[in-house]
C-alpha cells in the first residue's frame, strides 16, 4: 500500500515537470551537514555557543541507524523540508513535546486533510494554468511580436504558473510530516489551546503571491531552507562581539546560489534579487519616514511597494526557471529590462533623496523613568507585534511558538533585514 501510493505521488509529481534525483540530494546535503556542524557543536565549550547553537547541538554520536533515518526520511526525502537531527531522535524516542506522559498528542489528521485538500487545489491550478503559459514561449515568434505590455503579463503569468508546482510538492510534504506526527510543533497560546503543525511549513502562498514588500519574500517561500542558511551559515560568519555586515550576507547568498547549481540562471537571479531587495529597501523607508496621519500617502507607498515587488519578482525569477543565459537575457531584453532598471533607479534615488528618520513621540520621554529590563520586555513585544503585521502571520506565529520570541538570537532577523530594511529600523532607530 505505501508503496502504491508512493508510485502515485511520484507520477503526480511527474505532470509537473521532470522528477530529478538532485532534488532529494539537495535536501540531503543540507542534513549531513547540519548534522556534523551540531555534532562538532556538542564538543565545544557551551558558554562559547549561541542560543541555536546549544538548542540543537549533539552530545552523543547518532547510531547508523538514527543517522540513516534522519537522512533518508521518506517523507521529506524528495523535496524537503529539512529538520534537526535533534528534533528528530526526540520524535523517534518519544521526548520533548512528543512525549506522551507530559503530553496530551493531538490527532493529526485534521491537518493532514488541510494540507492535502491545499496541495490539490495548488495541483488543479497548474494543470490548468501550465498549457496556457509555457516557458518555451519565450523562444517562440508570437513572444516576440507581442508589444511591451503583454510580454511583461506574461513573465508575470510564467512566474505565477511555475510557483504552483513548488507548492505542491512542498504541500505534499508537509501533509506527510504532519500525518506522522512529527509535524507537531507544540500548543498555541490562546484560550483554548490548539495544536501547532508548523515544523513541516515550507510555503505561505498569500505571503508570496501578496507580498507587499520583498523583505517578506525569504520569510514565507521555502522557509525551512531560509532558516538552515540562517543557523548554519549566517550566524556562523558573524565575529563575537561585532555586528554583521554585508560580507556575511554576500557569502550566505553565495552559499544559496552554489546549493541551488551552477547555472547562469541562477547567478543572475540572486544578483536580481539582491537589487531587488535593496530597490524595497528604499521604498521601506520612505514608507517608515510618512506619518501614519497621511493616510492616503501612506497606503499609496504600500501599493507601489507591492506592484514593485511583483514586477521585479517574476521578471526575476524568469533566471530561475529557463537556466539558460541566452534566454534569459532575451526575456529580460524583450522588457526593455525594466526589472533590472527600476531596482537601480531606485538605489541611486534613496542615495539622494534621504528621508529623515521618523520623529518619535512625546510620550518617549517617559522611556527613561522605566526599569531597563521592562523596556526590554516592551520593545520585545512591540517587534513581535510590527513584525507579525508586516510579514506571514502563521509563519511568525511558529516562530513565536517554537524560540519564545528569544531576540538573544537575533541574527535569524538580521540575516533577512540586510535584505530590507528592518535591521536599521529593528535595531537601530528603536534603541
Amino acid at each position: 500500500m505505501v508503496m502504491h501510493m508512493n508510485a502515485l505521488i511520484i507520477k503526480m509529481i511527474q505532470l509537473c515537470g521532470t522528477l530529478f534525483i538532485l532534488g532529494a540530494l539537495m535536501v540531503l546535503v543540507l542534513k549531513v551537514i547540519s548534522c556534523a556542524i551540531n555534532y562538532n557543536d556538542g564538543i565545544l565549550n557551551e558558554e562559547d555557543l549561541r542560543d541555536a547553537q546549544k538548542k540543537h547541538r549533539l552530545l552523543h554520536c547518532p547510531s547508523l541507524v538514527e543517522y540513516f533515518g534522519y537522512c533518508l526520511c521518506c517523507g521529506s526525502h524528495f523535496a524537503g523540508p529539512v529538520y534537526e537531527m535533534k528534533d528528530y531522535l526526540e520524535w523517534t524516542e518519544q521526548k520533548g513535546i512528543w512525549n506522551p506522559e507530559k503530553h496530551s498528542l493531538p490527532s493529526p489528521y485534521s491537518a493532514t486533510l488541510r494540507v492535502l485538500v491545499q496541495a490539490a487545489i495548488c495541483m488543479g491550478i497548474y494543470l490548468t494554468l501550465v498549457p496556457h503559459f509555457p516557458l518555451s514561449r519565450f523562444g517562440e515568434p508570437i513572444y516576440q511580436d507581442w508589444g511591451f505590455w503583454q510580454r511583461l503579463w506574461y513573465q508575470y503569468m510564467s512566474g505565477f504558473t511555475a510557483r504552483w508546482k513548488y507548492y505542491f510538492i512542498w504541500s505534499i510534504s508537509e501533509a506527510s510530516i504532519i500525518i506522522s506526527g512529527f509535524g507537531f510543533s507544540g500548543w498555541s497560546s490562546s484560550a483554548p489551546p490548539k495544536p501547532q503543525w508548523e515544523r513541516a511549513k515550507n510555503i505561505d502562498i498569500i505571503g508570496v503571491e501578496l507580498a507587499t514588500s520583498a523583505v517578506a519574500l525569504p520569510l514565507v517561500w521555502n522557509i525551512q531552507v531560509s532558516t538552515w542558511l540562517r543557523y548554519y551559515v549566517y550566524e556562523r560568519l558573524i565575529q563575537k562581539g561585532k555586528k554583521p555586515g554585508f560580507l556575511q550576507l554576500l557569502a550566505t547568498q553565495t552559499v544559496s546560489a552554489i546549493w541551488h547549481g551552477l547555472y547562469p540562471g541562477y547567478i543572475i537571479f540572486f544578483v536580481q534579487s539582491a537589487l531587488m531587495i535593496a530597490g524595497s529597501k528604499v521604498l521601506y523607508r520612505w514608507q517608515q519616514a510618512v506619518s501614519q496621519k497621511k493616510f492616503v500617502l501612506t497606503k499609496f507607498l504600500t501599493l507601489i511597494n507591492l506592484v514593485y515587488t511583483i514586477l521585479v519578482l517574476n521578471y526575476s525569477c524568469i533566471g530561475f526557471m529557463v537556466l539558460s543565459m541566452h534566454e534569459t537575457l532575451a526575456a529580460y531584453q524583450s522588457v526593455h529590462f525594466v526589472g533590472t532598471i527600476v531596482p537601480i533607479v531606485l538605489i541611486f534615488t534613496g542615495n539622494i533623496i534621504k528621508p529623515a528618520k521618523p520623529v518619535r513621540p512625546k510620550a518617549e520621554g517617559l522611556a527613561a523613568c522605566v526599569p531597563s529590563n521592562v523596556m526590554v520586555v516592551v520593545v520585545k513585544i512591540f517587534c513581535v507585534k510590527l513584525l507579525s503585521a508586516s510579514m506571514s502571520r502563521g509563519m511568525w506565529k511558529a516562530r513565536e511558538g517554537q524560540e519564545k520570541c528569544n531576540f538573544e538570537s537575533s541574527s535569524y532577523l538580521d540575516y533577512f533585514n540586510h535584505l530590507s530594511s528592518n535591521t536599521e529600523v529593528l535595531n537601530h532607530e528603536r534603541n
